[in-house]
């Protein structure tokens, strides 16, 4: 059952605000998730530089040449 007096224009006037908010806060997560895809895009996952360097014949610790 529906209630006898609904007023569209008066609840569309009252919901602005909430659905304004809404509106903001998902466009604020896609700018936050577009700059997490360009982050991780830029920064790669490019092995770094080793701290010791490995003789694969000897098993030693070289000199980083």
């Amino acid at each position: 059952m529906s209630p006898p007096d609904t007023d569209l224009e008066k609840q569309e006037r009252r919901h602005k605000g909430p659905l304004g908010g809404m509106a903001a806060a998902m466009i604020f997560a896609a700018v936050l998730l577009v700059g997490l895809v360009l982050y991780l895009a830029y920064a790669g996952n490019e092995p770094g530089e080793p701290e010791e360097h490995i003789d694969s014949r000897t098993g030693q610790e070289v000199e980083a040449e």
